[in-house]
């Protein structure tokens, strides 16, 4: 098992997925936990620290207990995680804005275990200014690059190694090959983490915690809220009652193909028509943020009311992942927006206790674990859909008329390019903008919206490219859009990676 030391990054949990696809089982911890993390096990194999957006001489700068690495487990360093560990070993850490890299950089290897059957040149992902200029004593510089004399170093005889780079992004080309040079080579970590063992882990500890008590879920039909039924129904059987509200905000059709693959799949299932209700909280209101917050009270007020039909309901189940967790702030990560499952919740919440049994999931990881359980391709396989629903594909002020116009649109989108049969796109939605711009259809001149077409390639969600969709595809989804759909006038295509960009606008 690796512990992922985490020291702030936006993007740490990266090394983790990267470390999990090598069936290495690893976990990630906030730095002031770590210590304690490892007196309270016996089955850390490796400790990774992550980077961070510090420097090791801010007062407030995470720092790491010099305890840690008198434990004779191996260590890697990571950018700030480099930094931190010369600066505890008393090596020195210096700012070099003039010097500073960032983005693909070439560094020259010496031989060293991990760089193992790798090159001597190789290209690397750099972001940083502060860097090591002196290494602590009983270390080596094993790479360098052009503004970087200490690009990594090592202490071999204690196992330590640290890489100013990033290693855990693609753009690190053999970075993937350095992480299991050091998980397997040197930590000597077996490759046996599977989703089989994983969901008999998590079907055993959700039984111990659920005991006698009952369980509501919120059931959308997603990929995240179904693998959550399928893992909870086959833990807890009949006590799990899984909640379809229906808020008015899904896609085309939605609502009665959720209704219609879980009401017969031996779950208590309820729906739930809360249309009107959602839009009423949400007149008038125009901020994302407030939308999401409105949108994730009202979901627990509903599920409260139904709770206390159904009577003594102990726990409230949510599909939160990962990425959910890092956008909306992990530890002292910095926070890009709040997610329903985690910044919507109320003070007061009347359950026992919030139950996500897939906190600790990628999304492909996810898909993985519902094949697992036995969930159907159509499932498994669906693009992801957040849980505000089209509250945040539909720019400004939120009613009906633009939600239907924008569920028209979003359709023919998404049946055009499921016809295409276009190759690594993973995520296509439509958005319907709050600008109105004047066109002509036939002889009279219309002031209509503005819709804009998204697509992105990903393998991990954390990070993603626009798709190159072909000009012809977007001519003919451009065409049927505006010939069919009433209100809509124009419409762009969003050529922003992220980052920059979300994936989603809101």
């Amino acid at each position: 098992m690796i512990l992922v030391v985490d020291f702030g990054g936006q993007y740490n949990q990266l090394i983790a997925r990267r470390i999990r696809d090598l069936n290495i089982y690893c976990e990630v911890v906030p730095y002031n936990k770590a210590l304690k993390e490892l007196e309270n096990r016996n089955n850390v194999e490796g400790i990774i620290f992550t980077g961070g957006p510090n420097s090791v001489y801010e007062e407030s700068a995470p720092k790491i207990e010099k305890e840690i690495f008198d434990k004779n487990i191996p260590i890697l360093g990571l950018c700030y995680g480099m930094q931190i560990m010369a600066y505890t070993l008393k090596g020195e850490v210096v700012n070099a804005p003039k010097e500073r890299e960032f983005g693909k950089t070439e560094i020259y290897t010496e031989k060293s275990e991990i760089f193992k059957n790798l090159s001597e040149k190789e290209t690397v992902w750099m972001s940083h200014v502060d860097r090591v200029e002196k290494v602590p004593e009983g270390f080596e510089v094993i790479a360098h690059s052009k503004n970087c004399p200490v690009a990594a170093m090592a202490n071999v005889d204690k196992k330590l190694y640290a890489l100013q780079f990033h290693p855990e992004v693609n753009h690190s080309v053999h970075g993937k090959e350095m992480l299991e040079n050091f998980a397997v080579n040197i930590c000597g970590a077996k490759k046996d983490w599977t989703m089989e063992n994983y969901a008999k882990k998590a079907i055993k500890e959700i039984r111990e915690k659920v005991g006698d008590g009952k369980v509501l879920l919120a059931l959308s039909g997603g990929v995240d809220s179904s693998v959550t039924a399928a893992l909870l129904s086959k833990a807890v059987g009949e006590k799990l009652t899984c909640i379809f509200v229906d808020h008015g905000l899904m896609r085309k059709n939605e609502g009665d193909e959720v209704e219609e693959a879980f009401k017969d799949s031996g779950m208590h299932f309820i729906r739930v028509d809360a249309e009107k209700r959602f839009l009423e909280k949400l007149s008038g209101v125009t901020d994302p943020e407030r939308k999401r917050k409105i949108i994730g009270e009202e979901f627990i007020r509903v599920f409260e009311e139904e709770g206390q039909k159904i009577k003594a309901v102990d726990f409230l189940a949510q599909g939160t992942i990962y990425p959910d967790v890092i956008e909306s702030g992990l530890g002292d990560s910095a926070v890009i927006k709040s997610h329903h499952n985690v910044g919507g919740l109320p003070d007061f919440v009347d359950f026992k206790e919030i139950i996500e049994p897939l906190r600790m999931l990628f999304k492909d990881e996810v898909r993985d674990l519902g094949r697992e359980l036995g969930l159907a391709d159509y499932l498994v396989d669906r693009q992801p859909f957040p849980g505000p629903g089209l509250a945040i594909r539909v720019m400004g002020e939120i009613t009906k008329e633009k939600l239907d116009i924008l569920r028209d649109a979003d359709k023919i989108f998404r049946d055009e390019l499921e016809k295409a049969k276009l190759k690594d796109i993973n995520q296509y939605f439509a958005v319907l903008t709050n600008n109105r711009t004047v066109g002509v259809m036939g002889d009279f001149r219309t002031y209509d919206y503005t819709l804009a077409l998204r697509a992105v390639s990903t393998t991990d969600f954390m990070t993603a490219d626009f798709t190159r969709i072909p000009w012809e595809i977007l001519d003919k989804v451009s065409t049927r859009i505006v010939n069919e759909v009433n209100h809509i006038n124009r419409i762009v295509y969003d050529i922003t990676s992220k980052p920059p960009a979300t994936i989603e606008w809101e």
